[in-house]
């Protein structure tokens, strides 16, 4: 890795594969009452998995890493348009696609890290606009 940009990508793509790959009932006790838009994580996951590729060229990830992260990508490709509305936590429970993806997600993380279960990230507080 020779970008200190790098580094930090590489991390949070770890911590964001680490909440993927939790059980479904840790991913609802990390979401608690926060409110987060299923399309926000649609979104940032499929950045995730299109910067890895150079990632991987400048050292931050192994090319063997990322067949793992393409495949997440393609299935979060597949995901409906109607299927993004509306909050994770419920889409959860009725998109099939997050059952799928969990397994891509934990072998991501055994092949890069050599085990899948990783601490959650820390949840992101919520700004407040008091100025």
């Amino acid at each position: 890795m020779n970008h200190l940009g790098d580094a930090h990508l590489r991390t949070w793509t770890l911590r964001f594969m680490a909440l993927l790959a939790a059980d479904a009932q840790d991913q609802l006790a990390w979401l608690g009452e926060r409110e987060l838009e299923t399309v926000s994580v649609v979104e940032e996951v499929e950045l995730l998995c299109r910067i890895s590729e150079e990632l991987a060229e400048r050292g931050a990830f192994e090319p063997k890493d990322l067949r793992d992260l393409q495949a997440i990508g393609r299935r979060l490709a597949e995901i409906d348009a109607a299927c993004r509305v509306g909050l994770w936590a419920n889409a959860l429970a009725t998109e099939s696609a997050w059952e799928e993806i969990r397994p891509l997600a934990r072998q991501f993380l055994v092949t890069t890290l050599g085990d899948w279960r990783q601490p959650l990230p820390r949840p992101v507080r919520p700004l407040r606009g008091d100025c």
